[in-house]
């Protein structure tokens, strides 16, 4: 069996040379000694007036063979279901990892960012939201949103936007694509290693297609959840008021990476999507000389550019539509995950090469960063799923001066 090699392989499709040499490059100091104590990581606060609830599901598509393990009959999935609640002392702290999956992803780590082995403790780190907690069903159904993370990504590492979004009052369900992430857990502590290499472009095409019938399958499943039934097949006890809290009349289909451009193909296949979303991902697939006549936010690094990827600019000439693209001054291409909010924590403290920090996630300072992709997230969200007016896309904004509109 080949194991996904996240330490390299994560950001190799995606990445510009230079930030490829550096993740493979010797280090230029050595890496500091590990602390007595491993370190625990924390993720900004949501900005949002709702408390967050989340809850994992295990959903199984029995239409369709597990694509890259051959003999296995159904294809299997865990996704996560964010949420405005209402937080009791009863329901626990959501972990950003799953534990057997912090643990599998620790080795990984330390090889990634050069860190010591068991400096980081990747279990203990918490999100804001409560396990399970009731649905905040004030104000009626809300929209939601669908998340696809990146190439040999996990969904977790996209939570400071989602849960954000869900703080702000959306359902935001992130998908973690079973053997193309490098690990996956189920219930038990069951995990699922990655198998996809993507130093072959034939695999990469491949994760592509299967990630956009992940992310079509995952609509059919929170559709029937709504309707009042339990797509989860071990029959997981599902959030008190979820049934009935979706508006599947307002969807957003967004991704990170391969998930941006899972997210356009799917925005341009399933007519229950209303808006799209692509940060930072090439376009792979039919969807980019298609126009999609529905809203479409496309956000980049400042070395993405039309002139290093040839599928922005024939996407764009394509639209008929609203569109926007953004272009981050200063950032890199991690700088759209959680790793630009956890790197800083421990980068001085277990001596990070400063190119690899620059390489994953840029100059940019980084809060000021993170502020500025929730604010513009959710304006095009608000705007185009809730008709809620915005001047944050007429031009350049005094404050968030990183951010440059792309004619």
């Amino acid at each position: 069996m080949q194991r996904a090699r996240w330490s390299r392989r994560l950001v190799m499709t995606a990445l510009p040379a230079v930030v490829v040499t550096a993740l493979v490059a010797p280090a230029g100091a050595a890496a500091a000694p590990a602390p007595s104590t491993p370190l625990t990581l924390t993720l900004p606060a949501p900005t949002g007036p709702h408390k967050v609830g989340r809850a994992d599901l295990h959903l199984v598509d029995r239409s369709r063979p597990e694509p890259w393990v051959e003999g296995r009959p159904h294809r299997e999935l865990m996704v996560s279901v964010w949420y405005p609640a209402h937080h009791t002392p009863y329901h626990p702290v959501a972990t950003h990892m799953a534990p057997a999956a912090a643990a599998d992803f620790a080795g990984d780590a330390a090889r990634y960012f050069r860190v010591p082995a068991g400096s980081i403790d990747w279990a203990a780190t918490k999100t804001h939201a409560r396990v399970g907690a009731p649905v905040d069903r004030r104000g009626g159904p809300r929209p939601v949103v669908l998340f696809s993370s990146g190439l040999q990504s996990v969904r977790t590492l996209g939570s400071v936007l989602v849960e954000d979004l869900a703080s702000r009052g959306y359902v935001v369900v992130t998908v973690d694509h079973t053997h193309e992430a490098p690990q996956v857990e189920f219930p038990g502590g069951r995990i699922e290693r990655g198998r996809v290499s993507v130093e072959d472009r034939a695999q990469v095409e491949k994760a592509f297609q299967v990630r956009v019938a992940d992310t079509r399958f995952v609509l059919d499943q929170i559709t029937a959840l709504n309707a009042g039934h339990n797509p989860d097949v071990d029959g997981a006890r599902l959030p008190l008021g979820l049934r009935g809290a979706l508006d599947l009349s307002r969807v957003a289909a967004t991704g990170f990476s391969l998930g941006g451009a899972a997210a356009a193909q799917v925005t341009h296949d399933d007519p229950r999507i209303d808006v799209g979303v692509n940060l930072d991902g090439r376009f792979y697939g039919s969807v980019v000389g298609a126009n999609l006549d529905r809203p479409f936010l496309l956000v980049a690094n400042e070395s993405h550019t039309h002139g290093t990827d040839p599928t922005w600019p024939a996407f764009r000439a394509a639209q008929r539509g609203w569109v926007r693209e953004l272009s981050f001054a200063g950032a890199a291409h991690i700088s759209f995950s959680d790793v630009q909010s956890l790197l800083p924590q421990f980068a001085t403290r277990l001596n990070v090469p400063g190119d690899l920090v620059t390489a994953l996630i840029g100059a940019i300072d980084p809060r000021r960063s993170l502020a500025a992709q929730r604010a513009y997230l959710a304006a095009f969200l608000d705007l185009h799923l809730r008709g809620r007016s915005t001047t944050l896309f007429d031009g350049p904004s005094p404050a968030h001066p990183d951010v440059r509109f792309v004619p």
